[in-house]
């Protein structure tokens, strides 16, 4: 692992890692904030799941998460939304290939040698991050925008008792049912749909739900609401009398603008769950 830059924030450290991946076969880069109490021993941790065309850095810089997870003692996570490299595959197109894996393990050519990113977001980065920061991985929560709330709800349901918490901004809510899913699950695990269904929010909570709290933002205002059906999930979630609470935010659209504004209620949300005896 190397370092690529650590800087003072809220009392704690900001700091931006490169590591050579085997999932992804390829070098990845991530993004840590440690607050101040990790320098005492392991505090709790928020993963940060971002959305499409965007790197580690995005989050990092325009979400404002530092001010609120310093405040309540938590560590957060930026990992990459894609493997990197010349030799990755891409598209022309901003939805597919690089800052569009869309956490999934892909099966299909070209993307199966790279697009490993549901096991490099739940196993190989937490073991990394398990042994070279001072981060209590039994308390974990998990969050992300667009295509990382897509993430947060799926890894949160997918592997029962990893997270205490799970929120999401604007999640694409229902892709096997939006053109934000259907041409990403199709080029990344092939024409069988009964595949697609471990990455649907909406169709694991009809199944399976989550042991735990939910929370979920979207804005009336989305210019992609179409896209992220959060009436789908809503419904679900009703039906599954799952634990959640599903807010829609007046005039409120995408951008890091609608993020930034919550942000503060979700880190809450999940301290929340991260201290909870």
């Amino acid at each position: 692992m190397k370092t690529l830059s650590e800087n003072a924030c809220f009392g704690g450290t900001q700091g931006v890692y490169s590591h050579t991946s085997k999932a992804c076969a390829c070098d990845m880069t991530f993004a840590v904030f440690l607050p101040e109490e990790a320098k005492d021993g392991p505090v709790p941790v928020l993963w940060y799941l971002s959305g499409l065309t965007c790197t580690h850095e995005n989050a990092m810089t325009k979400a404002g998460a530092q001010a609120w997870a310093a405040e309540h003692g938590i560590a957060l996570i930026f990992p990459d939304t894609s493997p990197r490299g010349d030799d990755v595959a891409d598209d022309e197109a901003y939805d597919l290939g690089k800052g569009a894996g869309f956490y999934v393990d892909a099966t299909q050519e070209p993307w199966a040698p790279h697009f490993q990113m549901w096991s490099y977001i739940t196993d190989e980065l937490p073991a990394l991050i398990g042994e070279n920061f001072a981060i209590d991985m039994d308390r974990q929560g998990i969050t992300g925008h667009s295509m990382g709330g897509h993430g947060a709800l799926t890894m949160a349901m997918g592997l029962p008792g990893r997270f205490k918490s799970v929120s999401a901004f604007a999640p694409i809510c229902n892709p096997t049912a939006a053109d934000w899913g259907r041409k990403q699950l199709a080029a990344y695990l092939g024409d069988d749909e009964n595949k697609w269904a471990a990455h649907d929010a909406t169709l694991m909570m009809a199944e399976k739900g989550f042991d735990g709290p939910i929370l979920i933002d979207t804005g009336t205002n989305d210019q992609f609401i179409d896209l992220l059906k959060p009436e789908a999930l809503a419904a679900a979630i009703a039906t599954k009398r799952q634990q959640a609470t599903v807010r829609l935010q007046p005039g409120y659209d995408h951008s890091y603008f609608f993020v930034s504004t919550f942000m503060e209620d979700h880190v809450a949300f999940h301290a929340d769950a991260l201290y909870a005896e």
